[in-house]
């Protein structure tokens, strides 16, 4: 066609413009506002309940502000899952030394883990809203996977050494790190004292659980 090679370079023109004005016009607070929004109300009114609208008026800024940023909301609760699965990675294994003796490691892990809870509590909830949603289970569960990858080499190692009882993965994060968990939550919650002798008593007996 007549000037078709003219006017796809035109086009290609004007939207290199545009994608340089939006990232110059990116308004990181108002993505913020969106973001706490959104763990605010899946929080308190869950998942399916939280609809676009709701988190546009929670967040104080339009509709149209939030598919500036996110396609969906799928695409919303995605991205926020996947960042806070990182931070979680991040401060799990903060300061462990990989050469450490697995019992050490795993001491480590442990401490760090229920730190982050407390850390970021509305955070943590979120992220186990989502976690036990069918609703994501595609390509922001894959893309975490590689956050685990630190404890999944320290169960590598223990089946390795003949240290655990079992050679299920699930299973042995079914005794040693849920328990903790659930313990961190119910602090949360203020039906628990999860303090710090009660925190090592809790690893010492997920460590009894998983141990030959």
């Amino acid at each position: 066609m007549k000037g078709g090679p003219i006017r796809s370079a035109w086009l290609v023109f004007k939207l290199t413009i545009a994608y340089y004005f939006f990232m110059r016009t990116r308004d990181d607070k108002k993505i913020e506002a969106i973001v706490q929004a959104t763990i605010s109300l899946v929080n308190e009114i869950g998942l399916a309940e939280a609809s676009v609208a709701k988190i546009s008026k929670k967040a104080n800024v339009s509709v149209a502000t939030i598919y500036i940023y996110f396609q969906n909301k799928e695409d919303l609760i995605g991205q926020i899952y996947v960042k806070g699965k990182k931070m979680m990675g991040e401060r799990v294994y903060e300061g462990t030394n990989p050469q450490a003796p697995l019992r050490e490691k795993f001491e480590q892990y442990l401490r760090n883990f229920v730190a982050f809870i407390m850390e970021n509590k509305a955070y943590y909830l979120f992220l186990e809203q989502v976690a036990n949603s069918p609703v994501l289970r595609n390509w922001c569960f894959e893309e975490t996977e590689q956050f685990n990858a630190p404890m999944l080499q320290w169960f590598e190692e223990a089946k390795r050494d003949g240290l655990v009882t079992c050679t299920d993965v699930m299973m042995l994060t079914m005794y040693c790190v849920l328990p903790v968990a659930q313990l961190a939550k119910e602090h949360i919650k203020g039906n628990f004292v999860f303090d710090q002798a009660k925190l090592d008593s809790a690893i010492q007996m997920g460590w009894s659980a998983i141990t030959n």
